[in-house]
């Protein structure tokens, strides 16, 4: 029987931000909840910055780094607060621009998109016609989906058209749910896995997927930061967590975000003990190497007596 990890809680990123020089930080559930920042976000994204720390933004946004940026910049964290941005929606852009690796190589010119909103802008730029027809299309990208607004069984007509005609999907966005507000929703991950399920062949970009760790890698090994000095912060366990672990690198969850209702009834570091013991169970007993409130600078967890204490 495999050894399980031991978690340590902290009271924050100050319990942390000594053993590391290289911090690759989630967006959606870490940073802000779709519409605002966590409270304590910035602050601590200044004591980083402050501490000579290099600051990674990994997001499974079916957007290009660009936008993620400005909107990052209309609620409040600004360029100076990070140093670079890595979205699977970029990653996608530059490998259908390319199209000479891997599955990305001969994927053809005309391209059904599936997004929200009927965003198109993941092929902005790109020599690719955006079809109407999905069944006219060389590959389709799913990038977003319009929840709650639909459902996942509104979709399902469409990606049955695609499968009858052996159509290629990129997911460029694998995340399965997202937050908006407080609310929960559908991702894109959740419709690539309804095409799976109905027989269509789909190529995946982004956490917990390698290729785009490996990227953050080589981004912080140009800086002469190594996967020893490096961690992963998220909120979702199956992307950030797993994607993390599987890299080799240390990881935190934060209680914000996915996750937060399974921390609603912690009360103390017993039960907050055992609450992640029960989320850990649900995913193959994957976990952190630390727990945290949120990302903040130093905030007590519940009946909090000492610096450190490990969940068994």
């Amino acid at each position: 029987m495999s050894k399980i990890l031991k978690t340590q809680f902290c009271k924050g990123i100050s319990d942390i931000s000594d053993s590391y020089s290289g911090f690759i930080l989630d967006q959606w559930g870490v940073l802000h909840d779709g519409n605002k920042p966590y409270d304590g976000v910035i602050e601590c994204l200044k004591e980083l910055r402050a501490r000579k720390k290099y600051i990674i933004i990994l997001s499974n946004s079916g957007k290009r780094s660009d936008v993620n940026k400005e909107r990052l910049k209309e609620i409040g964290i600004g360029p100076s607060l990070y140093d670079q941005i890595v979205t699977s929606g970029e990653m996608t852009w530059q490998g259908i621009n390319e199209q000479e690796e891997g599955f990305f190589k001969g994927l053809g010119r005309k391209v059904y998109v599936i997004s929200r909103g009927g965003d198109t802008s993941i092929v902005d730029g790109l020599d690719v016609e955006v079809v109407e027809d999905i069944t006219s299309a060389d590959f389709v990208i799913i990038s977003g989906a319009d929840s709650p607004e639909k459902s996942l069984e509104d979709y399902e007509p469409i990606l049955k058209a695609a499968v009858r005609k052996q159509i290629t999907a990129l997911c460029a966005n694998p995340d399965s749910r997202g937050v908006m507000g407080k609310q929960n929703i559908m991702g894109p991950g959740t419709l690539a896995r309804r095409y799976q399920d109905f027989g269509g062949v789909v190529h995946y970009i982004g956490k917990p997927h390698q290729p785009i760790y490996k990227h953050c890698i080589k981004i912080l090994q140009d800086q002469q930061i190594y996967p020893g000095q490096t961690i992963m912060i998220g909120d979702s366990i199956t992307h950030d967590i797993l994607g993390g672990n599987t890299a080799n690198i240390d990881t935190c969850l934060v209680r914000t975000g996915l996750h937060e209702a399974a921390f609603h009834n912690v009360t103390n570091l017993a039960s907050l003990d055992k609450a992640l013991g029960m989320l850990a169970a649900q995913y193959n007993n994957v976990r952190p190497k630390y727990l945290v409130d949120s990302l903040k600078w130093g905030d007590p967890l519940p009946d909090r007596k000492h610096k450190k204490r490990s969940s068994r």
